[in-house]
């Protein structure tokens, strides 16, 4: 037995240094180097055809305002979209008072006349340190919080002139 045990040892070693001299020699990409670089590259996947759009990629249509809608929204909203962006949507969420970055206010003037796609965009993307929502929150769900997040402007960018007369008595 004890005799079998430089064997096996030199076997193995031999073993060993066979197969890192094939791999070291074996064809590959360099690093930095387009995939479909030149014609004779067997890249994966290949290029996808002229005009055609992948089935995550297509556009959701905006579903219907509703009230049943903007109540989704708002409890996806407080879910998903509170910890950074805030109840008010101003960006001053828990998250950001712990030291995160603040994310735009919803209420600028740049995102007050974005098209609504945009939020349903960004929840699905991501958006600088915003990533992606689209394995947790639904289509369905996406729009409902971009609908909500239109009344929030809505609802801080009123002027109060602009509001119902009884409305506009229960303000102080």
């Amino acid at each position: 037995m004890i005799r079998l045990f430089p064997l096996a040892l030199l076997l193995s070693a031999a073993t060993l240094l066979g197969a890192c001299d094939n791999m070291a020699k074996q064809p590959r990409d360099k690093t930095w180097t387009p995939a479909n670089a030149d014609s004779g590259s067997r890249a994966w996947p290949p290029e996808p055809a002229p005009n055609t759009v992948a089935r995550e990629d297509r556009p959701q249509p905006a579903p219907a305002l509703t009230a049943a809608l903007l109540d989704r929204g708002k409890e996806r909203y407080e879910i998903y979209c509170t910890p950074c962006h805030g109840y008010l949507g101003d960006g001053n969420g828990m998250i950001v008072q712990r030291g995160f970055p603040h994310p735009p206010s919803f209420h600028s003037e740049a995102l007050r006349n974005a098209p609504t796609r945009h939020f349903y965009d960004v929840a699905t993307n991501g958006w600088g340190a915003m990533y992606s929502y689209a394995d947790r929150v639904t289509p369905d769900d996406r729009w409902a919080i971009a609908a909500y997040i239109r009344a929030l402007q809505a609802s801080q960018n009123t002027a109060a002139t602009e509001l119902p007369d009884d409305v506009r008595g229960t303000l102080r």
